[in-house]
């Protein structure tokens, strides 16, 4: 097997590998990218790809991969007007309706996948880490729509990165740093991000490491 043709099957045996990678990369790339709006409508979009195919790899029924298209294909769209446009709040508004659902989909098919048997193999442990990023980013999108429907709900404008920063430190419970909700909607759905990253290394973390014990399959 020539070295392109093994690269290529170890993308197809660990799809939510290069799914995590992705999102690690993105993180590193946007401050650089940021200023620019190619850079911006490059990101959304590169983005929404990765997890598309990350979907569709370790999708459970044609249902799954049907949901993702029905939310994905119109989220990839408004990644790009909300690149052009990103201060118009409709528009934000509507990204993050479609950017929400599909990603909270998404990590829904991945917990899912991991929980589909009694054996955890590699791709199922890089399947936790890769379901907990885009947790963070459904939940930045939806701070998003919270800031375009309330102003000000975190005192100052703040951008999608900072969002993004937001959702990660509460997701983690590693703190709010300097940027806090200071609206009761806001405050609500971040109680909520705090009990999911709770009850995701409770249930999702802690069920795998029991099942990996006596081995991990490739």
């Amino acid at each position: 097997m020539s070295f392109a043709a093994h690269q290529w099957q170890t993308l197809r045996d660990h799809p939510s590998a290069v799914l995590l990678a992705g999102q690690l990369l993105v993180v590193l790339a946007y401050p650089f990218l940021e200023p620019y709006t190619f850079g911006r409508a490059a990101i959304g979009v590169g983005q929404m790809l990765l997890v598309s195919v990350a979907v569709w790899a370790v999708r459970s029924t044609p249902v799954l991969s049907w949901v993702a298209v029905l939310f994905g294909v119109p989220a990839m769209l408004f990644a790009v007007v909300e690149a052009v446009q990103p201060d118009i709040g409709w528009v934000v508004l509507v990204s993050a309706a479609l950017h929400v659902p599909f990603y909270f989909f998404v990590s829904y098919a991945m917990i899912r996948y991991c929980f589909a048997d009694n054996i955890v193999t590699r791709d199922e442990l890089y399947a936790t880490g890769a379901a907990f990023t885009v947790v963070a980013w459904a939940f930045a999108y939806l701070y998003a729509a919270a800031q375009a429907v309330w102003p000000g709900s975190f005192g100052d404008e703040r951008e999608w990165f900072d969002l993004l920063f937001l959702s990660f430190t509460t997701l983690t419970s590693v703190g709010l740093s300097d940027i806090v909700p200071v609206t009761g909607h806001t405050r609500s759905f971040m109680m909520l991000e705090q009990v999911a990253g709770v009850f995701y290394l409770a249930l999702v973390v802690a069920r795998l490491i029991a099942l990996g014990r006596p081995a991990v399959r490739e």
